[in-house]
């Protein structure tokens, strides 16, 4: 059968001459030939339902990394794993849908916040911080009380990093004891704020420890809403009628060459820079990711540091989460598998469980 040029491949897959050299450079669609001298691609008219497959996941907005994984698998596996990623896509626009809605009647000048009309909803939760096996020191810091859950992975060159994780979450605590006046987003962004100076004031005091800073990642609940901010490789968890989702992004350097397609997922695993991060707290005034959610009866939320998540696979996460019910053994059996696993680093774990109120 005659090969298709690159430009005749692009028409029958409606896809640009451009996207296919950059598939080939990734590996996700490699031409049938290629011409030693001009360098032209040519194409197998069999390999159309592939380069069809990846137009038509590009469309659903799956990101390069993801779709190399579809391509691998057989199938019905490849089925589910298209499944699963359209079950959080859908998880996370139920959440903007929220915030949209939100903002349409605040613009529009109707009295409304974000807890206006609250859900008998309230969490039960705990939370633990270890040293882990291998360092001398705990930068960790995690917190779960009523409203507010917690963690920070606090880091500095010389030392301190558990000072700078502490005072992140101490200038988070009163939003626990004081429930916000407003909306959610803006009383725990203005928290965040006062964290980040917390930071650069305990940066100022102690010149002697450079490169002072933290991740966090926390939630603030008030009736059905759920507020999420979240700088660092520190993760947030949802465990959603048997499936886990993990619903923040890593702010890190191997994470951002993961979404360009530059590496996969086993090559982000084993990089020697996996935990260098490009965003976190450190006095400067870096902006974290901020957003609003939507709680429902029977949800669980998992906030962890990189200590339990890098070691951890998340098939074992999904076993713990959905098989032990009480909270402080949750966390308890999270350290205690991180632990296992070598323990390399510090470990911090909050964890909420959302139930419906009893009527009084």
């Amino acid at each position: 059968m005659e090969l298709l040029t690159i430009g005749a491949f692009a028409r029958a897959s409606r896809l640009s001459p451009k996207a296919l050299r950059l598939y080939d450079e990734l590996e996700l669609l490699r031409p049938a030939q290629v011409d030693p001298a001009s360098g032209y691609r040519f194409y197998h008219p069999e390999q159309l339902e592939r380069a069809r497959l990846v137009a038509w996941l590009r469309r659903l907005g799956m990101p390069l990394v993801r779709i190399r994984r579809v391509l691998e698998l057989e199938p019905d596996l490849a089925a589910d794993e298209v499944a699963g990623y359209w079950a959080q896509v859908m998880a996370e626009t139920a959440a903007r849908q929220d915030l949209a809605a939100f903002l349409v009647d605040h613009l529009k000048g109707r009295d409304t916040t974000m807890n206006s009309t609250p859900t008998a909803l309230r969490i039960r939760y705990a939370a633990r911080s270890d040293a882990g096996l291998v360092r001398a020191r705990n930068d960790d810091t995690a917190y779960a009380g009523t409203r507010l859950v917690a963690v920070a992975d606090g880091m500095g060159a010389q030392g301190g990093g558990d000072r700078a994780s502490a005072a992140a979450i101490e200038a988070l605590k009163q939003l626990d004891h004081q429930p916000p006046a407003g909306d959610l987003l803006n009383a725990l962004e203005e928290a965040v704020a006062r964290a980040d100076a917390s930071v650069a004031g305990l940066a100022r005091s102690e010149p002697e420890l450079p490169g002072l800073g933290t991740t966090l990642t926390a939630m603030l609940w008030s009736g059905s809403q759920l507020a999420l901010v979240h700088i660092g490789d520190s993760r947030a968890y949802l465990l959603r009628d048997g499936e886990l989702f993990q619903i923040t992004h890593d702010h890190t350097l191997v994470q951002s060459m993961v979404d360009e397609g530059r590496l996969t997922l086993d090559e982000a695993a084993s990089h020697p820079q996996r935990a260098l991060l490009i965003r976190a707290l450190t006095g400067g005034g870096t902006r974290p990711d901020l957003s609003l959610h939507t709680a429902r009866a029977g949800d669980r939320y998992l906030l962890c540091s990189d200590g339990l998540s890098a070691v951890v696979p998340g098939d074992r996460l999904h076993t713990v989460l959905s098989t032990v019910a009480d909270p402080e053994q949750v966390v308890q059996q999270l350290v205690e598998l991180a632990n296992r696993n070598g323990g390399p680093d510090n470990i911090a774990c909050a964890l909420a469980d959302v139930t419906a109120e009893s009527p009084s």
